[in-house]
């Protein structure tokens, strides 16, 4: 997931760069490409995680379902009102239908904002969730990078005391040979 957000952050980056490179108009103002912002933000939509993706799709989908519902709604109320008008002649009739058809929009409208209901519960939960599952992935790779620098550290401190090992040894092992230069030369 760690390549995930390099990738994610790294698209940012970009962004910004393209933003700082923009011809700038006003003090918060500037004219950027807008190809090379499009070209941006679907890679952005292409690296975010599946999580989002799902969630933005069950957005589109309760978009999709309230739009539905409207229409069924709108087909209904119509329907309910060229049968009324087809059917209907005398006045007591006509009311009785009218009020009917009025009970029926309600019912409509009110499956319909449960449906909105629902649909929005639903997005806000996968959300939600998204946002633990990420914040949990974070805690997870802050706690793995510091295990890494931990180890790298307990390394670099070994390879530090075998160093000055050899150092002390390749000392010893040059005092000895002066030494025994020394005895020798003398004899």
């Amino acid at each position: 997931m760690g390549s995930q957000q390099d990738v994610i952050y790294g698209l940012m980056n970009e962004l910004e760069e393209a933003l700082d490179k923009g011809f700038p108009l006003l003090s918060n103002l500037a004219i950027v490409k807008k190809d090379t912002v499009v070209n941006i933000l679907d890679k952005l939509y292409a690296a975010l995680p599946d999580e989002v993706k799902e969630a933005r799709a069950l957005l589109r989908r309760r978009d999709e379902l309230q739009y539905e519902a409207q229409q069924k709604a709108e087909k209904t109320i119509s329907e309910a009102q060229a049968e009324a008008g087809r059917i209907l002649s005398e006045s007591d009739l006509l009311k009785a239908v009218q009020r009917e058809a009025e009970k029926i929009k309600e019912q409509v409208i009110s499956d319909c904002e449960e449906i909105k209901r629902k649909a929005y519960d639903e997005a806000n939960a996968v959300r939600s969730q998204a946002m633990d599952e990420a914040s949990r992935m974070k805690d997870s790779a802050s706690v793995y990078a510091e295990q890494i620098l931990v180890g790298l550290e307990q390394n670099i401190n070994q390879l530090h005391e075998i160093v000055k090992d050899n150092q002390i040894q390749l000392e010893r092992k040059r005092s000895e040979e002066e030494n025994l230069y020394t005895a020798n030369y003398a004899n």
